[in-house]
């Protein structure tokens, strides 16, 4: 059981998502960093899908009411346990009456905190995930007490794990997002295509959860910038008519109406969710999706035997 002390910036809750609702306009939402979110689950002996908190862009402070095991994940986070700090991509124990200090530094943007035995948190739509915008789910604010369910094995059996999260997942504020050709690539010239290949963009500093804009040189049409509105889900990259793409993430509308150049990997999207505003110097590579399959397959296999 977590009391919480203190939040700034967006803390919810996030399992894996919630899915079959597109159909009725409900975004899949859970986390913005996928890998972060599994492997703080493992750390903790919880399920792939067990509920974890997610900090964005602000710090949070936690008071153990009962002894537990923690693990945080993620990129751009320092964690203070009582006295003493702690890396990231570990498990710790905190004694019944000691404070948990989440801070944000510099690197990444989100942070993923895992109790042994999960969150219990209401599911609503086949999931525990929080999507604000649609009132599925709330905001985690001071005041609130946060109950945790019963572990996997005995708590000192949980504690000092780690997860070598950069054998597997290159972060970095210098990443190559791997993208698949988008459905309306046609609709692009080939020098705007290899403008969205070959140029250097920035995270504009108007991003959330919905979707991070990107800044640099514009990408050029062959056809119109607006088209009938069909789907599109995390990872989509859209390009409006001013030729700056944007890639929606984990709470993207189900449907939208700027053409797609390209989709970004399941592998990347870790990489592109903790870049930095204003900072991060992303580029793009297109692979094919057997490429793609691949380098999913290969983090799934070091994953699992990571621990």
């Amino acid at each position: 059981m977590l009391e919480v002390m203190d939040v700034s910036g967006m803390v919810t809750f996030q399992d894996s998502g919630r899915y079959g609702f597109a159909s009725f306009g409900v975004p899949r939402s859970g986390p913005m960093d996928w890998f972060a979110h599994r492997a703080a689950n493992q750390l903790t002996g919880n399920p792939p899908n067990a509920a974890v908190i997610e900090i964005g862009l602000g710090d949070a402070v936690f008071r153990a009411r009962h002894n537990c095991v923690l693990a945080v994940s993620g990129a751009g986070y320092e964690v203070q346990n009582y006295i003493w700090t702690f890396p990231l991509w570990t498990s710790f124990f905190v004694r019944a009456g000691w404070v948990v200090h989440l801070k944000r530094k510099s690197g990444g943007n989100w942070a993923y905190l895992a109790a042994a035995g999960g969150f219990e948190v209401d599911s609503v739509l086949g999931s525990r995930s929080t999507y604000l915008r649609g009132g599925l789910g709330k905001a985690i604010q001071l005041g609130d007490v946060l109950q945790c369910g019963k572990p996997s094995a005995e708590l000192m059996k949980l504690a000092a794990r780690n997860f070598p999260a950069e054998i597997i997942m290159p972060y970095g504020q210098v990443p190559v997002i791997e993208v698949i050709a988008g459905p309306q690539k046609e609709r692009f010239t080939e020098e705007g295509w290899q403008t969205f290949l070959n140029s250097e963009y920035t995270l504009s500093r108007s991003f959330d959860r919905m979707g991070y804009r990107l800044e640099g040189n514009p990408i050029s049409y062959s056809a119109g910038a607006d088209l009938i509105s069909e789907g599109m889900t995390m990872g989509s990259v859209q390009v409006p008519a001013n030729g700056q793409p944007i890639v929606v993430m984990a709470d993207s509308p189900a449907t939208g109406g700027y053409p797609k150049i390209a989709h970004v990997v399941k592998a990347s999207l870790p990489l592109l969710a903790q870049c930095e505003a204003g900072v991060s110097k992303i580029r793009f590579k297109e692979v094919t999706v057997e490429e793609a399959q691949e380098k999913y397959r290969n983090i799934y296999v070091a994953r699992k035997f990571a621990t």
